[in-house]
């Protein structure tokens, strides 16, 4: 029996990286099997280290909104590289690069770029901390900011992945600090706060779910939570890691009409570069080291390779809003591509989309938080992954996983996902 390049790098992997992974999710450990080994990549297609060629439904997890290997993103790397690679120190370049962030997003007044969206996350979050003078946050359960410790209490994405209720090295302390309760309900976020009168600093919340598949807000649920923290003197922080620069060109705040206090980006903010970043209102931002007493400080913070990409996919879609028009035409056609052919199947079967960001959850029952999207036929799905990836499909390896489309997906290439997703059904229904 021949064993694939794959399987030969995993095996060699688990003798110097834990798990043969350096992010947990990639180990398949949800879906089972082992995971693929990517060599390359380019527009809307994978190519594996056996050179299995993959229509790309993670695009990196969100990023890559133009496709791998984007030319002009390349060719900007490529000759900011010569300059060199890390200065430590002030440049240019990030200067236009936060006025290009505040050109597109208007009610951020200051941003202070960092180097992942967990670090922002953290930031943003200790910002808000420093600014009200309390310690307790609410996040909501199944939604995933990074892997700080606050955020590990009832997290979504790898967490739920993995089954993992507790995180041991999270202290008590902080674990009590972190207050959680289910997406979309407004009456235990009013609650937590009558029950924490002027303990509670923050709200932090993905404006759109992309850690328990893509859940959307109910109607009205973003505008509760923008006025109980204004009237509880809270900060709202919108963690956009995901949303932001994908749903719009101003992210899910401009898509949604909702103005956050804080805002973090991580992702599409350099093109897939290892990068992050928080802004906000003045007030708030202006408490900030060297301005304030609030520290935050990193060496590879603004570095230029990652400054000079997400510079120049920024741009591009600035200068293009019609991408998010395509973009969101190709989600809805694959979106009712796939309803035809799950409907005819028979099996239940529910679809979340909003932009570009879709998911299928094999359930009965509306996906509006965390426990229903847990409920869902969930062993299906990792049957439906693997089945999909047989046929030279990409998607999320679990379940709690958004599924994110590149501008550079064809009519074609919807049209064989739709054509792998009806072969697929009926391989394992």
């Amino acid at each position: 029996m021949t064993i694939s390049k794959s399987e030969q790098l995993f095996s060699r992997a688990q003798n110097s990286i834990p798990g043969g992974v350096n992010s947990p999710v990639r180990a398949f450990k949800s879906v089972g099997g082992n995971p693929i080994f990517l060599k390359n990549a380019r527009g809307a297609y994978l190519f594996d280290a056996d050179g299995n060629k993959y229509i790309d439904y993670i695009n990196s997890w969100g990023p890559m909104i133009l496709g791998h290997a984007y030319t002009p993103v390349v060719e900007a790397i490529q000759k900011k590289a010569a300059d060199s690679t890390s200065f430590g120190a002030p440049t240019e370049l990030e200067v236009e690069m936060a006025e290009l962030v505040k050109s597109l997003v208007p009610n951020v007044d200051l941003v202070r770029m960092v180097s992942s969206g967990t670090e922002a996350c953290m930031s943003a979050l200790r910002l808000a901390r420093g600014y009200t003078g309390r310690n307790k946050f609410i996040k909501f359960e199944g939604c995933y900011h990074g892997h700080a410790d606050p955020f590990l209490v009832k997290a979504g994405s790898g967490v739920a992945t993995f089954n993992i209720q507790t995180v041991p090295g999270v202290t008590g302390g902080v674990s009590n600090d972190t207050l959680t309760c289910a997406y979309n309900d407004l009456d235990a976020v009013q609650q937590l706060f009558a029950e924490n009168k002027g303990e509670i600093a923050a709200i932090i919340i993905e404006p759109v779910a992309g850690n328990m598949g893509c859940i959307l807000p109910k109607e009205g649920f973003l505008e509760g939570l923008r006025r109980i923290c204004t009237d509880e003197g809270a900060v709202l922080i919108f963690d956009e890691v995901m949303t932001g620069f994908r749903l719009a060109p101003g992210g899910a705040q401009e898509r949604l009409k909702i103005d956050a206090d804080l805002v973090t980006y991580g992702k599409v903010i350099g093109a897939g570069m290892p990068v992050g970043a928080f802004g906000g209102r003045l007030e708030i931002m202006k408490q900030i080291a060297p301005l304030g007493s609030v520290y935050q400080a990193g060496t590879l913070s603004g570095n230029p390779l990652a400054m000079i990409a997400g510079y120049t996919l920024l741009q591009e879609l600035k200068n293009n809003p019609g991408i998010y028009t395509e973009l969101e035409e190709k989600c809805a056609y694959l979106k009712a591509g796939l309803q035809r052919v799950l409907e005819a199947s028979g099996t239940p079967f529910v679809i979340n989309q909003l932009g570009s960001m879709i998911s299928v959850h094999f359930s009965d029952h509306p996906v509006t938080d965390f426990a229903s999207a847990a409920s869902a036929n969930n062993a299906l799905f990792n049957k439906f992954f693997h089945a999909m990836l047989r046929r030279g499909v990409y998607l999320p390896p679990s379940a709690y996983e958004t599924w994110f489309l590149s501008n550079a997906l064809t009519q074609e290439d919807l049209d064989a996902t739709i054509k792998a997703t009806e072969e697929s059904l009926k391989e394992i229904l």
